[in-house]
């Protein structure tokens, strides 16, 4: 994540225990493709009776892929009208989440191509952009031959996820007249989920150490383990190349991407590279998807999907892109501006500050030792128990319970750590005192570690005359791994509130 970029889903916590729970997370993942050649059917167009005609396509996308789509248009027109091919955000993806945007582009006389996005080549564990990208310019391809569509005159219109893809694509053709994006992420996928994450963990009234960890350590470990493919994808250079004129949108209450920072980005590069044809504006009264929302975590009227209201299209959203888009289809793109951005929650955080002790090689080395040592510590007692031995008496009760929350807290974390990402930040639990009730029992798990640590310590120096052939070493591997957690649990804030 990312992420799943869509507004106006339920956060809704799910039960402590639960929030210890890991499932698959998802990828971002961009891999060189090239795009396919124009290939499209089409079927007969089809009227609703609202002064709109329908017309199902299907063309071939990246990698040879069929995809199929709806070219929404106006049934009058004086002459050839301007085009945008729709680009949607995260997930599935289906044609119908974007035929409130197809509708208003096509009622303003502008020809909009909504499709189906991938599922072959695209998944929570594997996204390609350079493929979506494909996929977008073939879409261009078709509405260029769609009858009374002006080819030099077609577009692109990013969502999200579809905010990295549409420039990517873009960057790539001559033939893209103009590009808007509605959410576009100025960040790296990582730095935006984690971003996103911490702002829906603020919204469930977390605060705190288990935002810092998130947004920090947990991420950089995620990464680092492969978890998140394609996290570091920049989209600076993409930005950095394109030509057309661009039009950036934000909502004034977009919760999934920072808008201040992502308008700052595109406005800061854009111009460094020269473009002049860069307007920037925030949708007041909108989330991340430009629909109505009044604190972007729910959106407000529109048409059900999934059970759940896609919250109609915010005031004046459609007429800044319809008349922009005109504007420049007139020839007569306007000089770069930008509007005062609003207001943002939280300023987003890099996963890594790069000194030496976050290095993943390291983590996952501490982790693996403590592991082993932490489970290896009762093993070995069964074992010494089966065949006479037996370490000594003074160590052996704060040995054992500092084996045991050792291991419960490292394993626990980690599965906290997890949880957050791949549910994004739905699995939280009760939260006491701006704490996840999980949360808190690790943080008592490092406490007692610490404590035992100290008095596993001392027992066994006081006992170091004692004859037990093989518990030292036993010992001295457990009181070693409490001293090293003790360091790695306080990066980790379990050990800060």
């Amino acid at each position: 994540m990312l992420l799943s970029f869509k507004s106006g889903r339920s956060r809704r916590a799910a039960g402590w225990a639960i929030g210890l729970l890991a499932s698959p997370l998802f990828a971002l993942m961009p891999t060189p493709a090239t795009a396919a050649p124009a290939s499209y059917d089409t079927a007969a167009p089809r009227s609703a009776g609202d002064g709109l005609t329908r017309t199902d396509v299907s063309f071939r996308g990246g990698n040879g892929l069929i995809l199929h789509g709806t070219v929404v248009a106006p049934i009058r027109s004086a002459g050839r009208v301007p085009g945008i091919v729709l680009v949607g955000g995260s997930g599935p993806g289906p044609r119908q989440e974007y035929a409130q945007e197809a509708e208003a582009f096509a009622r303003a006389g502008i020809a909009a191509l909504v499709y189906d996005k991938r599922t072959v080549g695209y998944s929570k564990m594997h996204r390609d952009f350079s493929l979506l990208a494909a996929d977008a310019l073939a879409g261009v391809r078709t509405l260029q031959a769609s009858p009374g569509v002006d080819p030099v005159k077609v577009g692109l219109w990013g969502f999200s996820e579809g905010g990295w893809v549409a420039p990517l694509a873009a960057s790539r053709s001559s033939d893209i007249a103009f590009l808007i994006t509605i959410g576009g992420p100025g960040y790296t996928p990582l730095r935006t989920q984690t971003w996103n994450l911490a702002v829906h963990l603020r919204h469930d009234h977390v605060s705190g150490s288990p935002v810092d960890t998130i947004a920090g350590p947990a991420a950089h470990l995620v990464d680092g383990a492969g978890l998140f493919p394609g996290a570091g994808y920049d989209p600076v250079p993409v930005l950095e190349r394109l030509r057309q004129p661009v039009l950036a949108l934000w909502g004034e209450h977009d919760t999934q991407v920072p808008p201040r920072e992502s308008a700052q980005i595109f406005e800061r590069v854009l111009a460094r590279a020269g473009n002049d044809h860069v307007t920037i504006r925030f949708v007041a009264g909108a989330g991340h998807n430009g629909h109505r929302t009044t604190d972007g975590f729910e959106n407000l009227g529109g048409p059900l999907w999934g059970g759940h209201p896609l919250g109609a299209l915010a005031p004046g959203y459609a007429a800044t892109m319809t008349a922009w888009v005109h504007q420049v289809a007139d020839g007569r793109p306007p000089l770069s501006s930008a509007a005062a951005p609003p207001r943002q929650a939280l300023t987003s955080r890099a996963p890594s500050n790069g000194v030496w002790y976050e290095a993943n090689g390291l983590q996952w080395a501490a982790i693996a030792f403590f592991l082993l040592v932490f489970a290896g510590y009762p093993v070995t007692g069964i074992v010494r128990r089966i065949t006479g031995r037996s370490a000594a008496a003074t160590a052996r009760r704060p040995a054992r319970l500092l084996a045991a929350a050792g291991l419960m807290a490292v394993v626990g974390t980690l599965l906290f750590a997890l949880s957050v990402f791949a549910t994004s930040g739905q699995l939280i639990g009760p939260v006491l005192a701006g704490r996840p009730l999980s949360w808190l029992i690790l943080q008592l798990l490092a406490v007692i570690v610490a404590v035992t640590t100290v008095v596993t310590a001392i027992s066994a120096w006081r006992n170091r005359r004692t004859p037990v052939t093989g518990g030292r070493v036993r010992v001295a591997a457990l009181v070693a791994a409490g001293a090293i957690f003790v360091p790695w649990a306080a990066y980790w804030g379990l050990l800060a509130w």
